[in-house]
């Protein structure tokens, strides 16, 4: 009777040990399916438009809430209102919602203290800027703003000239006429100039052996080369910077299309750059993404080049013609040449 008794407890205690144990079991399991609520850190956003150089104050921020995995180091958190706003400035142009970051900002402290404007201090030591002259067509159609990457292209025109006369060729021919001999001298010679007659060269005919002066109808045409200069060139400014507070009014309220855009470039690239304007080389700018840090090997662009690279014929000369006859390739007039402002 008393063996009875003990066995029955020992299976009461196995009962409840297993039951402890299918409890403790799928409480692990329903933990472990039910997702962790995630963490969030509060990060610190542009509350309204800030420009290019402006001065970060609190009242321009403000704050949201981000999963604590999508959170990167260099976002400004609740914890670094401090460093945010100890004479910080925008170093791009930053949209309302944009989550402020260590790149988006700089230290004003540098230009400041040098009693300079306060944009100087959003170029990089060892870099420099340079405004340069620019249109519609150069700015991608206005696509091209503050704080745009681009890379730069630059078309020139090649011509041959004289080494000596550094002018163009052909050279003008002259006659040599009169000569003669004074006693006791050397020869006399006279010269007249022709009549606006470029220099030639004699050919031979081959029907009728005879030889004839063959001489330019035109000037000489210039040959076109067109090349990528720069790659990911950092805009600092479109158009004109304000004066002062009353003049950067003036220009908020309606300002002109601009015709000007500064560069943040390598001293170098500076010098390249001023000769490129008085050459009155023709400068394109492209947009680019600004994450896009690669740089690319291009190829110049000639007319041999074109032939070839596009497979392009030479039309041959056949016995009829389109009509009218085409002497020039000319541009459709678009309504907005004349003179738009972009959009703010």
């Amino acid at each position: 009777m008393r063996r009875g008794r003990i066995l029955i407890f020992v299976l009461l205690i196995i009962i409840i040990g297993l039951a402890v144990v299918i409890f403790a079991v799928r409480q692990f399991l329903l933990q472990a399916s039910q997702p962790e609520e995630p963490a969030f850190v509060t990060v610190y956003i542009a509350g309204q438009n800030i420009s290019q150089g402006e001065r970060i104050t609190e009242s321009m921020l403000a704050t949201a809430s981000l999963p604590q995995d999508v959170v990167l180091d260099v976002y400004f958190t609740t914890g670094e209102k401090g460093e945010l706003l100890n004479n910080k400035i925008a170093r791009y142009p930053l949209d309302q919602g944009h989550i402020i970051g260590s790149a988006d900002v700089q230290d004003a402290s540098q230009a400041v203290a040098i009693g300079g404007p306060e944009w100087a201090a959003l170029i990089p030591p060892g870099m420099t800027a340079i405004s340069i002259p620019t249109t519609r067509l150069s700015l991608t159609g206005y696509g091209i703003n503050d704080g745009a990457h681009v890379n730069i292209n630059g078309c020139f025109l090649f011509v041959d000239v004289d080494p000596s006369f550094q002018s163009v060729l052909p050279n003008n021919a002259s006659l040599l006429t009169g000569t003669g001999f004074v006693a006791d001298s050397l020869p006399v010679l006279s010269m007249t100039v022709s009549a606006g007659g470029p220099q030639g060269r004699l050919e031979l005919d081959p029907s009728l052996q005879q030889p004839y002066l063959l001489t330019p109808s035109e000037v000489q045409r210039p040959r076109m080369v067109c090349q990528m200069l720069l790659q990911d060139v950092v805009v600092m400014k479109l158009g004109n910077f304000p004066l002062n507070s009353a003049a950067a009014a003036t220009q908020a309220q309606g300002q002109p299309a601009p015709d000007i855009v500064t560069l943040i470039v390598s001293p170098q690239d500076s010098v390249t750059l001023s000769y490129l304007v008085y050459a009155n080389a023709q400068i394109i700018m492209t947009l680019r993404n600004p994450g896009d840090q690669a740089r690319q090997a291009t190829e110049a662009s000639t007319l041999q080049f074109l032939l070839s690279q596009y497979n392009i014929p030479i039309p041959a000369k056949l016995p009829y013609a389109m009509q009218p006859s085409i002497g020039a390739l000319t541009a459709p007039s678009l309504s907005n040449d004349a003179g738009t402002v972009p959009a703010q």
